[in-house]
């Protein structure tokens, strides 16, 4: 039975305990927290060793696999310490705060016999799964442009709980960073490579509480020709489901939770979306399960997890583009 331990126990851990304790073939044996109070409530809630560091746990437990839910400027140097030991890991989005430390990653990663996989879980969506197959199997013709937004909305209080959410030094951005890049990774995985963006980030509604962006948008070429466009805000009223049309020469492929399909001839086809079963806030979506227990099932064999470093670095460039062009006074502290 292979062997988990989970690093950082605040919000969405609880997405990824109830993914380990739902396999039921796979044994939580720690939790690590440099916050004492969350490390005792984790201990408390699942019975299990705690630390209050990595190595330590590493060194005393030596799980197969660790799930690392930390904020983000963590990401990569954690991912890392585990790898260089050959221990397995699961890294929640983004792959890493900047640009470097994601190139470290990758880096590490290639030179590691150990696996790893970055929480891109909107990949395994119904929805997603059903555009990629139809997209990929020719008969929709060429992908002509797309489009995508996320309308969103966040509190200071959503701040002020987790402060390092609103800084570049441990967020490494904002909404870019912790809400769309999902739907980033998406378009760029659905439509083709980005080659080339163009577009601006700026704090709209959350100015004097944040200092990263709250409102963003972009227009990309993609390696195939088509051109995509991007909005998403959080100073919308509520939290709006996520859109994202894909124009091809035969149909249009429309997400708004379900996908529908508008056939150029008439047909209508939709694909229901699964409802949510597992733990955790609606809009960090149905598939960590689909995702976490995929990886598992990966391990026996010797290939890469399919959403890779290198995979996840392709929306890491898109994200600090965008930054790169709407604060250049700041450039090198923040990409």
């Amino acid at each position: 039975m292979p062997t988990a331990a989970v690093i950082g126990c605040g919000d969405v851990s609880s997405v990824h305990f109830g993914a380990i304790a739902k396999m039921g073939d796979v044994g939580l044996v720690a939790v690590c927290d440099s916050d004492a109070s969350r490390l005792q409530a984790a201990q408390a809630a699942y019975g299990v060793a705690g630390y209050a560091d990595h190595l330590e746990m590493l060194e005393a437990v030596r799980p197969d696999v660790v799930h690392i839910c930390t904020p983000h400027h963590l990401h990569a140097s954690l991912a890392a310490d585990c790898l260089e030991r050959g221990v397995n890991v699961i890294v929640e989005k983004p792959l890493a705060h900047t640009l470097e430390e994601g190139r470290r990653l990758v880096e590490a990663s290639t030179r590691s016999t150990a696996k790893i996989a970055v929480c891109f879980q909107n990949r395994y969506n119904a929805t997603s799964q059903a555009m990629r197959r139809l997209l990929d199997d020719g008969g929709l013709g060429q992908v002509l442009g797309a489009s995508a937004t996320v309308m969103w909305h966040r509190t200071a209080g959503y701040y002020r709980d987790r402060p390092w959410r609103g800084t570049w030094s441990e967020g490494g951005g904002g909404l870019m960073m912790n809400q769309a890049i999902h739907t980033v990774d998406l378009l760029q995985w659905l439509v083709g490579d980005v080659t080339k963006v163009q577009g601006h980030a700026s704090t709209r509604s959350l100015a004097g509480v944040i200092e990263v962006e709250d409102t963003a948008e972009f227009i990309a070429g993609h390696a195939n020709g088509a051109t995509s466009v991007f909005y998403a805000t959080l100073a919308n009223a509520v939290n709006a489901p996520v859109t994202l049309d894909i124009v091809t020469e035969k149909a249009t492929l429309s997400l708004r939770g379900d996908l529908t399909v508008n056939y150029a001839d008439g047909t209508v086809e939709t694909v229901p979306e699964r409802t949510l079963e597992s733990g955790g806030r609606e809009y960090w979506g149905v598939s960590h399960e689909l995702l976490i227990k995929d990886f598992y099932a990966s391990l026996g064999d010797s290939m890469p997890f399919w959403i890779s470093p290198a995979e996840a670095q392709k929306s890491l460039r898109i994200v600090k583009g965008i930054y790169a062009q709407s604060y250049p006074e700041m450039y090198g502290r923040i990409v």
